[in-house]
């Protein structure tokens, strides 16, 4: 048999057979079956076992897998390859498809039931592509580097208070101009900053006059903004509601960067801890003191 010290855990027919039969002349000299197992490093209880399955013939180990009762159907098959081939390119993912199958009423299975039938038909998901790094519009011509001509406006999320603060700055001079907090982010929330934020620069006769005109709200006009606002393509700031206040205003949009990438948006991520640090210093009796200043 090729043994030597303890019974490996997995041993195949011939061992098996060759092991019960030492056991068995064993107890035909007088042994007892605890003795004879203690002497072939043999677990008493596998010994039982093995005697039960020879008596009925089972002693070959049984194929794994579990039992065929809890294996898909031809029909549930088909339906997996079925919908690889009508939704494998919209989902690209086997997590989806078995969420699909269930809600279309067509096959219940688990997503790795799904994964295992696609291997073994040579099916597989391709991922969505990656996105390509996002280039950075420049500035229209008309913009001026002054006060006044470029606005940032950026949201941040206080989590523990479940508030949200939107705050409009000049890009320029760094002035903080207007804020506002509340519960929602929302495009009403921008157009209520935005709308202080002209009050208290004095713009908002500039937008009542260039108002009187015929104005297309779904249209921007590169020839009659009154100042630049970068935002960092939020889904507030991109929609419908704020694209027409923006243009009623007579506000051009511009983005500084792809959605949801704060590394990527440097100009309306900006505040005022970005403003060049410098030192004050003062005279002393002994020695000149240093301290630090925002300038």
């Amino acid at each position: 048999m090729g043994l030597s010290g303890r019974v490996p855990g997995r041993v195949d027919q011939a061992t098996k057979a060759g092991l019960l039969a030492l056991v068995d002349e064993a107890t035909d000299a007088g042994w007892s079956l605890r003795g004879a197992c203690r002497e072939l490093e043999l677990g008493e209880v596998r010994a039982y076992r093995w005697l039960q399955r020879r008596a009925v013939g089972e002693l070959p180990d049984r194929r794994p897998g579990g039992s065929p009762m809890h294996g898909l159907l031809e029909h549930e098959v088909a339906e997996i390859v079925a919908l690889y081939h009508e939704w494998g390119e919209l989902d690209r993912s086997h997590r989806k498809l078995a969420h699909r199958g269930s809600y279309t009423d067509r096959v219940w299975v688990s997503p790795s039931s799904v994964r295992r039938v696609l291997a073994g038909q040579g099916l597989h998901l391709h991922a969505p592509p990656r996105p390509g790094r996002s280039v950075r519009k420049p500035f229209p011509d008309w913009v001026q580097y002054r006060p006044n001509s470029i606005w940032i406006y950026d949201t941040t999320h206080f989590t523990r208070a479940r508030v949200a603060v939107t705050v409009v700055e000049d890009l320029v001079s760094r002035k903080w101009i207007a804020d506002i907090v509340s519960a929602q982010e929302t495009s009403t929330q921008i157009e209520i900053v935005f709308t202080d934020a002209l009050a208290a620069e004095g713009l908002l006769a500039q937008v009542e006059a260039r108002a009187d005109g015929l104005v297309d709200p779904g249209v921007d006009d590169q020839a009659r903004p009154i100042l630049l606002a970068v935002s960092d393509n939020g889904p507030q700031m991109t929609s419908g509601s704020n694209r027409e206040f923006m243009a009623l205003c007579a506000i051009a949009s511009t983005s500084a960067g792809r959605a949801h990438r704060p590394t990527r948006r440097g100009s309306s991520r900006s505040s005022d801890t970005s403003r060049p640090r410098t030192r004050t210093c003062w005279p002393s009796r002994t020695r000149r003191r240093c301290a630090p200043s925002w300038s």
